[in-house]
């Protein structure tokens, strides 16, 4: 990507991306319409409303239990939800969930691999499920390997073998080996050293230059403030709260004050 940065082979999922490729005339990338989850007979999303643009790097904060985690996974389809519609580039995600699958690349709030693969096999695994012609995937790989700091011997390793903060790096890469068109990253920094943190930074931005789009959970407020274009933050299973900071750029520096006030708290 150097120069490119982000221009990890747009040709990089085969048959299938031939069919993602085609223009598909919608505003938003990501829309959440009702959406409601329950867990047993307690109520976590209970009318959730949210739409995200094409090219923006989207926010969505609040605190611990309140349903962030929750909203992403029936976003990439690991939960059923009760009722509402989600639509990835105006595509049901349970309808057509193959394809809105393929256009995701998610990275979980605690790294998730198999540990008895080495780095590259679980790559070039993740590759395989998104039907990645071999010349995409070596050049996709090689770009990663590089911007994530890790080496031939790192990548020919186990990954049980692997630190925290290596493990993260490769759910990392392996959200972005196939380019897909929306990044969706739980809590990324979990376990990332104060440099891969940096290039995270920028890689988020470089994604959205390309008009990509990202949306990522934290609890790390400083980097929503740095990075995102807007963020949502979500209180009792709704959306209270959607920030523009193209609009009202002063709201950056004040997000700590308007989150906390949303709750209830004061800072001290």
């Amino acid at each position: 990507m150097d120069n490119q940065e982000f221009k990890i082979n747009n040709e990089d999922v085969s048959e299938l991306d031939t069919k993602l490729e085609t223009p598909i005339q919608v505003d938003y990338v990501i829309e959440i319409k009702d959406l409601f989850k329950s867990y047993g007979k307690k109520e976590v999303l209970k009318g959730l409303n949210l739409e995200v643009k094409k090219g923006e790097v989207f926010g969505f904060i609040g605190k611990n239990g309140i349903g962030k985690s929750t909203t992403i996974d029936c976003i990439v389809g690991l939960k059923d939800y009760d009722s509402g519609h989600i639509l990835i580039c105006g595509k049901d995600n349970k309808r057509d969930d193959l394809e809105t699958k393929s256009m995701i690349g998610y990275v979980p709030s605690e790294p998730v691999t198999y540990e008895n693969m080495t780095g590259n096999e679980y790559l070039q695994f993740i590759a395989s499920s998104y039907n990645m012609i071999q010349a995409s995937f070596n050049n996709n790989y090689n770009f990663l390997v590089k911007k994530f700091n890790m080496n031939t011997i790192d990548m020919n390793r186990k990954i049980k073998e692997y630190s925290h903060g290596m493990k993260q790096k490769i759910c990392l890469m392996a959200s972005l080996i196939h380019n897909p068109k929306i990044w969706i990253l739980d809590e990324p920094t979990v376990g990332l050293d104060i440099m891969v943190y940096e290039v995270l930074l920028k890689m988020i931005k470089d994604f959205a230059s390309f008009g990509k789009t990202v949306f990522v959970t934290t609890h790390n407020i400083e980097l929503v403030s740095k990075v995102c274009d807007r963020v949502a933050i979500i209180n009792d299973g709704k959306v209270v709260e959607l920030i523009d900071f193209n609009k009202e750029p002063l709201k950056r520096r004040d997000l700590n004050k308007i989150f906390f006030k949303i709750y209830g708290e004061t800072l001290r």
